[in-house]
């Protein structure tokens, strides 16, 4: 567990660059497809139907997420023939008997719920990791068309994407995202969260909900981790947290979420769902308040 941090060697920016480039095309890529699909797949009712359930009967996957998948390992290899892919349907991926160094951990289509029903929000995650350290990292929302783009040599940006991308030298500016210090106490944040798909650990959030619900401005629950941790970045919401994730649910956002100045804790990138740790990010001045609220106090940061 740990609080991310830090600022890139000089030697590794065009690194990261490049990285963030390769990820921001498969993600493009991805999303093009994913959009395609639901229109081909959604039935009458306008819901596109799951294939499998994964961890609960409640936690699906569809042929999408699974098509998805293989679209976005399949860009990401044949840019970068060393690494291992990461990816939340089909485990570790390599060329060769193991990967090197850069491991690229994908979440096909987090928010799959969302994506089945038609509620836009739902988002194609893809982060690169250089000796277990995340250091460029794309989200693509699928709907809105938009990307959130990050690395440890520079700011977070924000990225339209235009109908006829297929790459991310497609893309167009919109914003760099900055949280500047509004001097919020707890009271007046908007915090979003998310809830496990195994029913014993929903009770466990619920109680940790209320108790939290009459000190905040309000909650979202949006559907997908990495949506929220952009939505923090965007200044969309003040904070975040959520038990039970894994590190293809965060990575990513995690990285965009501090480069535009958020303060960000994660578990280390060997997590699992079944760890049940928490991941918390929050503007920094509510970051403490947020944290003692869900879990009693702050600890693990570094």
């Amino acid at each position: 567990m740990h609080e991310c941090g830090g600022v890139a060697e000089a030697g590794a920016v065009a690194q990261e660059e490049k990285l963030e480039k390769i990820a921001l095309t498969a993600a493009i890529r991805a999303g093009n497809h994913i959009a395609t699909r639901r229109r081909e797949l959604a039935g009458r009712s306008g819901v596109v139907e799951a294939v499998a359930t994964k961890s609960s009967a409640v936690d699906p996957v569809t042929l999408v997420d699974q098509e998805s998948e293989d679209l976005i390992s399949a860009i990401l290899m044949e840019a970068t023939p060393d690494a291992s892919v990461v990816g939340e349907e089909s485990g570790t991926r390599a060329n060769g008997a193991s990967g090197g160094e850069l491991q690229w951990i994908v979440d096909p289509i987090d928010g799959t719920v969302n994506f089945m029903y038609g509620v836009p929000a739902y988002a194609v995650s893809i982060a690169a990791a250089v000796q277990g350290k995340v250091v460029a990292g794309v989200v693509l929302d699928v709907a809105a068309r938009e990307a959130y783009v990050a690395r440890t040599s520079g700011a977070a940006r924000l990225l339209h994407v235009p109908a006829a991308a297929t790459a991310a030298e497609h893309t167009v500016m919109k914003r760099e995202l900055t949280l500047g210090a509004e001097g919020k106490e707890l009271a007046q944040a908007l915090i979003a969260t998310g809830f496990s798909y195994q029913a014993d650990r929903r009770q466990v959030q619920a109680g940790v909900l209320s108790e939290l619900l009459p000190k905040v401005r309000d909650i979202r629950r949006m559907g997908s981790a990495a949506l929220d941790l952009c939505a923090l970045a965007a200044g969309r919401v003040d904070g975040y947290y959520e038990a039970g994730l894994n590190a293809w649910d965060f990575a990513a956002g995690a990285l965009i979420a501090k480069r535009a100045g958020a303060r960000v804790r994660v578990p280390d990138l060997d997590a699992r769902s079944a760890d049940n740790a928490l991941v918390i990010a929050a503007r920094g001045e509510i970051f403490d308040a947020l944290t003692g609220a869900v879990e009693g106090g702050t600890r693990g940061e570094c």
